[in-house]
């Protein structure tokens, strides 16, 4: 399903830089993929899936802590403030580029997934079939994902981690993942740069 993709800048001077299409069905392709031996997955990604590149030509970097759920956090999983979480940083950039695709953190009740001590072990990223793989292995069917989207300048501090010009707009994405039994898995916030990302929805409508 990858596509090759053109570089492109708009800054007269940086180097070109990969672009990336995010589109919602990636979302069931990943289920799609979930329940398949790990060593199938291997190589092939959500982010080899949006740029079109190879495992080889990426540099991956995950990091894990342990968590109290804010304010914020706590309502969105429906658990009281402080309930143990999972916090996953995840960044990918091109091996050739200076920024990443995307600054990711994502969050994981604790208590859902600490029967698989490895889904609390950083070293076994980047995990053959992402998240949703990840909950299969503690018995977690996703049912679906709402995302939201918002747009808006670029931080000092984003525009240093992303590699931006001053003043570049962020995509924030809020994933959200509820399973079969409509509680939320996972939550995750995604800051994407304005300048290479592309967000595309295809809806299919029932027929008549």
């Amino acid at each position: 399903m990858s596509q090759a993709y053109e570089k492109t800048t708009d800054v007269p001077g940086r180097p070109p830089r990969t672009p990336a299409v995010r589109d919602n069905s990636r979302h069931q392709w990943e289920k799609d993929r979930a329940r398949k031996p790990r060593a199938a997955c291997a190589g092939d990604g959500a982010t080899e899936r949006d740029t079109g590149l190879t495992t080889d030509d990426l540099e991956f970097h995950a990091s894990y802590r342990l968590t109290g759920a804010t304010p914020e956090l706590a309502e969105a999983f429906g658990v009281p403030p402080g309930t143990p979480l999972l916090e996953r940083t995840y960044r990918t950039r091109h091996a050739t580029e200076p920024g990443p695709f995307s600054l990711v953190t994502s969050y994981l009740r604790h208590d859902l997934v600490e029967a698989n001590p490895d889904l609390l072990d950083e070293s076994h990223e980047p995990w053959p079939g992402g998240t949703q793989s990840q909950l299969h292995t503690v018995g977690i069917e996703v049912d679906r994902i709402e995302e939201r989207v918002t747009v808006r300048a670029a931080t000092p501090e984003e525009a240093r981690d992303l590699a931006l010009a001053a003043g570049t707009p962020v995509i924030l994405l809020r994933k959200t993942s509820y399973d079969i039994h409509d509680r939320v898995v996972d939550v995750a916030f995604c800051t994407l740069p304005g300048d290479r990302t592309e967000l595309r929805f295809t809806t299919r409508l029932e027929r008549w």
